[in-house]
């Protein structure tokens, strides 16, 4: 049984997860309500993956490490090794998944950003996407998905509110075979 990989994200109505300059301070000032379902949903993960410029922003902007009780994976091409909290990953984002998913374990929470999503999008890799989106219009931005990707069909798990939030489940429909 391959564990599943979840993506759990926050984007503008427009469909940016943050601005050119990663400026989050729009995400931050949202008036929400409880924690939108993310401790439900990091209670279901053992694992995260991320990119460097995603990890760079947490190291930057969150203090305590946010994840100290789970194993985390940041995908780099500049440093290797680990430290206290993360290993650093410089193999194919692909073919390293793929190995991930067959050990033993709960869910996999891909945290982003969009430069690591997009291969997992390419690919297929995402098993459940929750998406909360906020009452903003960015304009311009990191979009949360890029162009080209292929098609894939959705199931509606469930929708919830948040204050000014609004948070869509969905379970990627796998095609048999």
């Amino acid at each position: 049984m391959s564990r599943e990989i979840i993506l759990f994200i926050a984007t503008s109505l427009d469909g940016f997860i943050a601005k050119e300059n990663d400026d989050l301070q729009w995400l931050e000032e949202t008036e929400g309500e409880g924690d939108a379902g993310y401790s439900d949903m990091y209670q279901s993960i053992d694992t995260i993956i991320m990119g460097k410029r995603t990890y760079d922003w947490v190291v930057d902007h969150i203090e305590p490490f946010p994840y100290p009780d789970k194993k985390c994976y940041v995908f780099t091409t500049s440093l290797s090794g680990q430290n206290e909290h993360v290993e650093f990953v410089n193999e194919d984002i692909v073919a390293f998944t793929k190995k991930l998913r067959e050990q033993e374990g709960s869910k996999i929470w891909m945290v982003g950003g969009a430069g690591i999503l997009d291969p997992f999008i390419k690919e297929q890799l995402i098993d459940e996407i929750i998406i909360t989106v906020t009452p903003h219009l960015l304009g311009s931005g990191i979009p949360l998905f890029k162009d080209n990707n292929p098609f894939q069909d959705l199931e509606l798990v469930d929708t919830q509110r948040f204050g000014q939030m609004v948070q869509m489940h969905y379970k990627v429909k796998k095609e048999a075979g």
